[in-house]
């Protein structure tokens, strides 16, 4: 099989980049699980700088899920205890995971995460790029013949 079909955006797991150096970086490191599939999960890209991370965690309570953003990465980690329940039923098909996992994402500078919320089997995690005012980036003036700071410390 081509491995140059592992190079869609589609598999990417940063959040918030347009950078192209950051999914080469993350398609080419030696974690081999990065494309596994479970659990299945979108990125959105709501208005000019909001983001929502939606991870499908069905047969998971809130209490099984732990959320943690650390440095930029957001981790997002669930296990849940085999219940008394569980072992006396006897499945025909089982198609429903309930598997502990793990699935971080590298976020980019200035992205914060501002909220999570679990409804329908969905968590939504909901992240926002806050770049600081000193930051972004700002015209300057042009003085023209005036002299200027530099101008003025060189006569003196």
């Amino acid at each position: 099989m081509n491995n140059l079909a592992t190079f869609t955006p589609l598999m990417r797991q940063s959040v918030g980049f347009d950078r192209f150096n950051d999914l080469f970086e993350t398609l080419l490191s030696d974690k081999e699980d990065r494309f596994e599939a479970y659990p299945p999960y979108n990125i959105e890209k709501i208005g000019e700088e909001g983001y929502r991370i939606t991870v499908a965690v069905a047969g998971f309570a809130e209490e099984d899920i732990n959320i943690i953003a650390q440095d930029d990465r957001l981790s997002i980690s669930a296990s849940r205890e085999q219940k008394e329940e569980d072992n006396e039923r006897t499945y025909l098909h089982r198609g429903i995971a309930r598997r502990s996992f793990e699935r971080t994402f590298r976020l980019a500078d200035h992205i914060r995460v501002v909220d999570a919320v679990m409804e329908n089997g969905l968590l939504m995690v909901s992240l926002v790029r806050e770049v600081p005012e000193e930051k972004k980036p700002r015209m300057i003036p042009i003085n023209g013949s005036k002299p200027g700071l530099i101008a003025k410390k060189k006569s003196k």
